[in-house]
Formats: C-alpha cells, structure tokens, sequence
C-alpha cells in the first residue's frame, strides 16, 4: 500500500517506529475519537446497508477531532464509527488544509480519509490534484496512485503516485516524474520535492532544461524559486556545443554561472578542444570559462591532439550567439605544451580564433623535432591546426642540433618570421642584425665540410622535405672554417643555449616545471627610441621699463 513512507529519504523523512506508532496511537485513544453527526437535512435508517447505517442527506456535517467534513448525502455507521460521503466532499481542518472529492470514505478509528474522484488538497500556498488519495489525518500525509498533480507557486509536479506530507511539507513523486515552472523542465522517475523551500532533490537519472542548457544528473537539488542547482555524482551540462562534467555541479539559471569540481571536463565541440581540471568555471551567457588546479588544455582538432598545462586558463567569448563570435584562450604561469611534432615552454600565452593566432610571452620556446626557437615572444598561426606561420620578436634564436649531437646550425637576429606548407617548415626569414653559423655537409658520405660564419642585414632561406633549398642574403659577410681549423668558442653564437632538460618528453610530463638554469634567461633589452627633434624655446623678453623719479 503506498501509504507507506518511504525509507532513507534524504529530506528525514522515515516510516514510523513501532514505539513511536505505538504511542502516537495510545495517544489518539485516549482523545474522544467519536464521529459525530452535527447537521442533515434529512436522516433514516437502511437495515440492508452494513451495519444499519443512517442515510443522511443534504447539508451533511460531521466534526471529528478538529476536522469538520461535509457533503451533500451520507451512509453512517455509527457503530464502526465511520462513514461514507457522496457528493461535494469537503475536509477542513482548520484554516491550513482543506481536502474535497466527490467520494470519501472515513474511518474515524484510523483517522484515515479516502477519497475519489476530483480530489483536491489544499495545503497552505500548496495545491494536490488527483483522482485517488488516502489522506491519514495521524501522520499528516496522503497517497495518489492514479496519478496527480502538485502546483507549489509557478511549479507544477505531476507523475503516476506519490505522497505529501502536511507536517513537514514533503512530497515524494514516483514514475513518469515532471517539474515544469516558467524557466524549466524536468523529467525523472523519482524525485522528493520540499514546499517550504521550493526544492527539489534528483534522487535518479533526470533530465532538466533550464533555459539554453540541458542537466543530465542522479542525484542533487534543484531550487525552482531561485532557479539553482546543486548536482553530485559526474552530473553533466550542455549547452551550445558546450559540454561541463564534474563530480559536483553547481549551476545557476539566471545568469548562466556553472561551477564544477573534481575531474571536471569542458568540452568545446564546435572548436575542438576540451579543459581538464579539478575547478572549472562556465557561463552560458557571456561565454567566459575559467579552469584551474590540475588545468589541462586539449586540441583535439588534429589526429595528434596538443596537451597543454597551465597554472590558470580562461576564456573569453566575443559577440556570443551571432556568426561572428570568436574566443580568446589565456594560459598564465608555467605553460608546458607537448604534441608528438612539437612542443613549447613559456610563462603565459594568449590564443585568439578569430585570426587563429597563438602569441606566447616570456621566455617561449619551441620545439619541433631537432629544432629549437626561442625568443622574447613569440607569434604562431596555425591553419587546419597545424602551423602556418610564425613570428619570433626580439632576440630571436634559432638552433637545430645535427645528427652528430654535437654541432649545430644557428641563426641570431631581431626578428625572424617562418612560413610553414603543410606543417612544414618552407621558408624562414632572420631580420636585422643576422648572425649565422651552418655545417655544410658532404652529400656523399654526409660528413660536416666545415663552419661557415656568416653575418647580414638580412636572410632568407627556402626548405624542401627539411632540407635547404636555396638561400638568399643581403651582403653577406664570412668564413667557411674546415672542420680541423674552427677557432676557439667560434663554434657557438652569443646568446646560444640548448634547453632540452627544459623540454616536454610527453603529455605527462607537462605537469613537471622545470625552469631554465640561472643567467640563461633572456635579458630584457631597452629598445633606442627615434631622436626627437627639439626645438630651444627661446622667447624674446620684453625690455623693463625705465623708471622715473
């Protein structure tokens, strides 16, 4: 019988126990639990109904234990101290609770009401529609089972049975469960909703769509008044292409603030890249997100996906919900990245989708297999997520290592700019002040010829299959030295460095800071502003009046 309350509820609602049932009764038969008969227009006795009843009809009134229960016509059996009422049914008990149906049963004794029909329950600010209840007046609660209806404010709670609880303002709702109010819909097989707080608590697989976003959870709380969710047990949020996990989501609708914690995963499926972490942040209005302790960022737009780790990321939405929306990605603090073709160190970077540029700051480095460049910042492009060009500013370094190990081709400059074709590299430019050192090598037996030191205003080099395929210079100056007469400390470039301790061995390992060793991080250089023009400011002064004794 579903006038069972249901166990382990987490609002603290249990079945009764025998102790407590057994006094809560002793307790009810020491009141004076007679029906009595207050009014009937009109009353006979029918031997053949059970028990003798009295047929009593119009104005019917009945009054026990500080309920008052009317209805148009009646069979009473005195003896069994209870009856049966036909016809606008009514129940108040006093100004808070009011039941009426077209048919009721009651049993004085139990103080249980059944009725049929039409029911309406009217709790305070709450109302219960449906077409069979049991209302046991002892322990404050009723039972539907043919379905029903509860309307609590701007929320309404329907499904196929359930109970409510008038003492501490419970309902329990169970099978083709639905919570609609003005901003959502939410759809279950089970849920306990609290009246006094407008709160509704998920206790099984639930969908709910509360604005532009779809919740997907098994157990939390919904809030309908202010529309705020707490969500456990990896609950999820879409939203836009958008996707948020957490062990625990808190999600409000009003301005669109998502919060998750623990093994949290955003998904980004209409730009391919997904943030991993233990705290993330997410509005679905503005588009911002923010994800941190343990933030992992991942492009998944390419077979290889690129990891990268950052202390803090965010992201910024620009002109959100037109088709000129663009984002900005921020990394700060300690940035590893690591893909199988290439991999970058640097202390903060900044990804913008509307030109698909990636500028890194601070110490950046890039590898990419037996390259390495590094600069003051450093400016990526990348088309079809493989890079396209590049622009290194400021004390740009370029070294690849030769496959001795031992030796390697440098190039130094202002500036250097490269230009990849099918991720690539086919052409690279050195600007200003270009210092050069290049191992020829001998196609025969590929053996070093020797070092050719070169310096020039300008360079620039075209590659085919990663080989020099011809290179361009402007007034070059230099020496080639045979291998067996480089000079001493000629070998190597002022500001040369080799930082593969500093580079990523995989996608573990970008959790592992390591820092570059002291006094080889880049100087800041003061940059020579332009001579400005100065003009004396000579003005002629007036002579002083003579004066006159």
């Amino acid at each position: 019988m579903l006038g069972l309350v249901v166990l382990g509820m987490v609002f603290a609602v249990q079945a009764p126990k025998k102790k407590r049932t057994t006094r809560k009764r002793a307790k009810a038969a020491q009141q004076d639990k007679r029906v009595y008969l207050v009014h009937a227009d009109n009353l006979h006795y029918d031997q053949f109904l059970n028990g003798d009843a009295q047929v009593l009809n119009g104005h019917v009134h009945f009054r026990h234990v500080g309920a008052n229960l009317y209805c148009d016509s009646a069979h009473f059996y005195e003896q069994s101290n209870s009856f049966e009422a036909f016809g606008h049914v009514k129940m108040v008990q006093g100004d808070t609770l009011r039941l009426t149906s077209d048919y009721a049963y009651y049993d004085g004794n139990d103080q249980l009401a059944q009725a049929r029909h039409n029911v309406v329950l009217k709790h305070r600010k709450t109302t219960l529609y449906t077409d069979s209840l049991d209302y046991d007046r002892l322990y404050s609660f009723g039972n539907f089972f043919e379905g029903g209806k509860l309307v609590d404010g701007n929320s309404t709670l329907t499904s196929d049975w359930g109970e409510y609880h008038t003492d501490s303002k419970l309902a329990m709702f169970y099978y083709d469960v639905q919570l609609k109010d003005k901003n959502m819909f939410l759809t279950t097989d089970s849920l306990y909703y609290d009246t006094r707080t407008s709160t509704a608590h998920i206790v099984g697989p639930s969908s709910i769509v509360s604005g532009g976003s779809t919740i997907q959870s098994s157990n939390g709380y919904y809030n309908t008044r202010t529309e705020q969710s707490k969500l456990y047990d990896r609950s999820v949020i879409r939203d836009q292409g958008c996707t948020l996990i957490g062990d625990s989501v808190f999600h409000n609708a009003k301005d669109g603030t998502n919060y998750a914690y623990d093994n949290v995963v955003f998904t980004d499926s209409v730009n391919k890249t997904m943030l991993l972490s233990d705290r993330c942040e997410y509005n679905d209005s503005t588009g911002y997100a923010m994800a941190t302790w343990n933030a992992i960022a991942v492009d998944f737009s390419q077979p290889d996906s690129l990891f990268m780790h950052a202390d803090t990321f965010k992201i910024y939405t620009y002109h959100i919900h037109t088709d000129s929306v663009y984002r900005k990605l921020h990394a700060y603090n300690r940035v590893r990245a690591y893909r199988t073709d290439v991999q970058a160190v640097c202390d903060s970077l900044v990804y913008n989708s509307q030109d698909s540029c990636m500028t890194m700051y601070r110490d950046p480095i890039i590898w990419n297999e037996g390259q390495q460049l590094f600069g003051e910042t450093i400016y990526a492009w990348m088309k079809n997520g493989k890079m396209d060009r590049a622009h290194v500013v400021g004390q740009a370094f370029s070294a690849e290592q030769m496959p001795d190990s031992v030796h390697f081709n440098q190039v130094s400059s202002k500036e250097m700019k490269a230009f990849f074709r099918d991720g690539q590299l086919s052409e690279s430019h050195a600007i200003d002040n270009v210092l050069i050192i290049y191992y020829p090598v001998d196609d025969s037996d590929s053996t070093l010829i020797g070092l050719n030191y070169t310096e020039t205003p300008l360079m620039k080099m075209f590659m085919e299959n990663r080989k020099m395929k011809r290179i361009w210079m402007e007034k070059p100056t230099g020496t080639l030295y045979p291998m067996t007469q480089i000079p001493p400390g000629k070998d190597f470039l002022p500001g040369y460095a080799w930082f593969d301790y500093v580079r990523p061995l995989d996608k573990d390992d970008i959790f592992n800071w390591r820092p570059k060793k002291g006094g080889t991080e880049l100087k800041e250089q003061k940059r020579r502003e332009a001579p400005k023009n100065r003009i004396a400011n000579q003005t002629a002064q007036p002579p002083a009046p003579a004066s006159h004794d």
